[in-house]
């Protein structure tokens, strides 16, 4: 039987932490979707589609073995697309007692509705203060945000 998980977040934009999350979640299963999924709660920078293409550039450029399969999901729940990609586990990055307390309510109803099991990643400690709000933040004001996004995200925001 094949080890399928999802990497769910809204990516906007990925990170060096996602990447090390994505990567390190790769060696642990056989196929791996990392779905970039909408959060009707957040006003997003980028629109979902320079996300996923952002995904794959930034996924490629890092060398990240497995079968990564890049995906957006807007519509329904979340173990929904699991349960159709044959998904048994959710990754989440966890980087402090914030994201445990919001995260662990979630696992829970997922198991119950749909029996996927949620897998909490700790960060590699260089990422464990990175975010994608930070990210936003600082590259809005104008600062250098080189060392928290792959370069493809940097040239993107640059751009822009």
């Amino acid at each position: 039987m094949q080890r399928i998980a999802v990497v769910p977040g809204s990516f906007d934009p990925v990170t060096l932490g996602h990447l090390d999350v994505i990567a390190r979640a790769a060696g642990l299963f056989d196929e791996l979707h990392v779905l970039v999924v909408h959060n009707p709660s957040k006003v997003a920078l980028l629109p979902i589609a320079e996300r996923v293409s952002l995904l794959e550039e930034s996924i490629r450029d890092a060398n990240i073995d497995g079968k990564i399969v890049v995906a957006s999901w807007s519509v329904g729940l979340l173990v929904d697309y699991a349960t159709d990609v044959g998904a048994t586990a959710l990754v989440k990055g966890i980087r402090s007692q914030v994201d445990v307390a919001y995260e662990t309510p979630m696992a829970i109803v997922n198991r119950h509705l749909a029996g996927v099991e949620t897998v909490f990643m700790l960060p590699d400690p260089a990422h464990a203060h990175v975010s994608s709000s930070l990210v936003r933040q600082v590259s809005s004001l104008g600062g250098d945000v080189t060392p928290y996004v792959p370069s493809a995200v940097a040239r993107f925001l640059q751009r822009s």
